[in-house]
């Protein structure tokens, strides 16, 4: 781990029991995020996104690996030290209608993490509250009002502003903007960006909206069916991918100029996505792969560096 990772995951597996057997969400997930960065998480929907950030949040335990947050391991800490260290990673959830607590008044819903973490002065935190709504772009005198008096656009700011509440150095983002009107989604973007900048905060963006990580994302990881296939600063990844799936991937993002669509070409997946109950062998990608060979179905190949900050997790990488 280098000076600047804030956070090292390593190894990181979760599973599922259910009635059918065991799902396998995260399996074997390693990756840093560095100090000041942002790490943009993309996938088609069920391959682990936000499964991932939860288990680094430490709503979901992982069933083993390592979360080095500083150099400490979070998965090994017990859960009133674990406590004290949450200050330090916050998350935005993806829905802001059901994130928010529909009995409890704003200033009520920002003075909570405040009073959990030991400040107890009602005048600091009157002082504090106002001070976030600000930051968000809210009104002060909004705070003695309730979550249903806020527009969609507002409650994903009131969630922006508990999560800055305790000057997190981490915050995850999981689809912070998909469940707002499109004539929102940049004015939040825009915010998540200047905070950013103000307080040197680190994120990690899940999204499955290509054009927002491609605008917001330092670096870019992919994953497919619990597994990160590839791993990249973001120009790479989306000017030049080196695994399949990314490519599939990018192949499905709109291009409004249908010269520019044509010129690109565009790469079409056979079959559906395994069931993560019985994945196949190998290469979890290898039954959609139009390069899969027999090595595939024998082999899981691992993520290795193809160059600096580079990495990718196929046998046959494009070049």
């Amino acid at each position: 781990m280098t000076d600047t990772t804030l956070l090292s995951v390593r190894n990181l597996i979760k599973t599922y029991p259910t009635s059918g057997g065991v799902v396998s969400a995260i399996d074997d997930v390693s990756f840093d995020l560095h100090q000041g960065e942002t790490l943009g998480l993309v996938g088609e929907s069920g391959c682990g996104k936000s499964t991932l950030g939860r288990v680094i949040m430490h709503l979901l335990r992982p069933d083993s690996g390592e979360l080095l947050f500083k150099g400490e391991n979070l998965a090994r800490l017990p859960a009133h030290q674990l406590r004290k260290r949450r200050r330090n990673l916050q998350m935005i959830f993806q829905d802001p209608f059901a994130s928010l607590n529909p009995r409890a008044s704003v200033r009520r819903i920002l003075e909570e993490p405040l009073l959990v973490h030991g400040v107890r002065e009602a005048g600091v935190r009157r002082e504090r509250v106002d001070w976030l709504l600000e930051k968000v772009g809210l009104r002060p005198e909004m705070a003695d009002r309730m979550p249903h008096e806020f527009s969609g656009g507002q409650r994903q700011r009131i969630g922006i502003a508990r999560a800055i509440a305790l000057n997190p150095e981490l915050v995850i983002c999981d689809e912070p903007v998909s469940a707002l009107d499109v004539s929102i989604q940049a004015q939040v973007i825009n915010l998540l960006t200047d905070l950013r900048q103000e307080f040197k905060l680190t994120y990690l963006f899940i999204s499955h909206d290509l054009s927002i990580v491609r605008h917001i994302a330092d670096r870019v990881a992919v994953m497919y069916l619990g597994h990160l296939v590839e791993l990249a600063p973001r120009q790479e990844i989306f000017n030049r991918p080196l695994h399949p799936y990314t490519e599939a991937l990018l192949g499905s993002f709109p291009v409004p100029d249908p010269r520019r669509r044509a010129k690109a070409g565009r790469t079409v997946l056979a079959g559906e996505v395994p069931s993560p109950l019985n994945p196949p062998s190998g290469c979890r990608f290898r039954t959609r792969c139009p390069k899969a060979q027999d090595v595939c179905s024998e082999a899981k190949p691992p993520l290795s560096g193809r160059g600096e900050q580079r990495f990718v997790a196929c046998h046959f990488p494009l070049d």
